[in-house]
């Protein structure tokens, strides 16, 4: 078979003849049918994740979509047909994180999918069982690519943040791929919802589905009191991870806000102090990918048309990188997504 492959961290991927995939004891083969391309993607590639190059040559594409279409020796028959997404985390599945399912904070996490294993920049994959998600059926390849990541990691986000039908909720780079997404999902648990971006078409995704698009190209000048009549925001969730947005995000807050994080950049340091905390009592909360529940609750929410799917650009495998292009320059309403069945 023929995909991408990663040679180098920080180089593209490319396009080569690939081995056959053999699946073993406790995996599964997946016949994959699109890949979801995000900016995490992107990062996993240049080696922000892991950059051991021991782990090398490696498929990138952890947002995969497939039919199981083999099954280990004594796994479940039943798998077979099943259309399937992956889970991002190569979590063990039985230490006291897992059992209590908060996957994501897995005591013996063996990596990611596309980072440590193959992913989704392939025709065919091999993956754990366990990493192996079942989606509604009925739900089509494309529109199930938006579930493992960015519809998920939104409702961790509101599961961390605790956002209820009283909050007002402020999304810092609102018309992204998870950004467009935590829009809908706060809009679903009730919140009111501002959405905030630079771009006029993420805005108006933002204005499509019901909440209050903001240009925030200068962040300076966006005052937090004007984004609510009943109030300053009660939950920030920052997308972008700059010293400016951080400190925007715990400017704006009213007393007894949370903001919630979710970008990993090194270096990117906001000076505060404890009287902030006390005197606001606000939090700020990491949150960190989703549970596998969270996965499987996003297939059923996409599927039950509760969440819409925003996908920006659709390409052939031989038009990966033009993707990534796009990713980079920022104009990317939502989410990227290979389809594979153009192949």
């Amino acid at each position: 078979m023929h995909g991408y492959r990663i040679d180098r961290w920080g180089a593209d991927p490319a396009w080569q003849a690939l081995p056959d995939p053999v699946v073993g004891p406790g995996e599964v083969l997946i016949d994959v049918e699109a890949c979801g391309v995000g900016l995490t993607v992107l990062n996993c590639i240049n080696g922000d994740l892991a950059n051991d190059p021991t782990l090398l040559p490696r498929v990138p594409g952890h947002e995969l979509v497939g039919r199981v279409i083999e099954v280990g020796p004594g796994g479940e028959i039943a798998m077979v047909g099943r259309r399937v997404v992956a889970y991002f985390y190569l979590t063990c599945g039985t230490c006291p994180m897992c059992a209590a399912g908060r996957d994501s904070l897995c005591a013996e996490l063996r990596g990611w999918v596309g980072v440590h294993t193959d992913g989704g920049y392939a025709p065919r994959v091999v993956l754990p069982v366990h990493n192996a998600i079942p989606v509604p059926d009925d739900l089509d390849p494309l529109s199930a690519t938006v579930v493992p990541d960015a519809v998920a990691t939104p409702l961790h986000v509101a599961s961390r943040a605790g956002i209820v039908p009283t909050d007002r909720v402020a999304v810092l780079g609102a018309g992204g791929g998870v950004g467009i997404h935590m829009v809908q999902v706060a809009l679903g648990a009730g919140a009111a919802v501002a959405g905030l971006d630079v771009v006029d078409a993420k805005l108006a995704q933002v204005e499509r589905f019901g909440a209050h698009p903001v240009r925030s190209t200068d962040l300076s000048v966006v005052d937090p009191s004007t984004l609510f009549a009943e109030g300053r925001p009660t939950v920030v969730v920052d997308l972008l991870g700059s010293v400016a947005a951080t400190r925007w995000g715990l400017d704006a807050l009213d007393p007894g806000g949370r903001l919630v994080a979710l970008t990993t950049f090194r270096g990117r340091q906001v000076q505060v102090e404890s009287r902030e905390f006390v005197f606001g009592e606000t939090s700020i909360i990491g949150s960190r990918y989703a549970t596998r529940a969270e996965v499987a609750e996003a297939g059923r929410l996409v599927a039950a048309g509760e969440i819409t799917p925003v996908i920006g650009t659709v390409r052939g495998p031989s038009e990966v990188l033009d993707i990534h292009d796009e990713l980079k320059s920022g104009t990317v309403v939502g989410r990227g997504a290979l389809d594979w069945s153009t192949t």
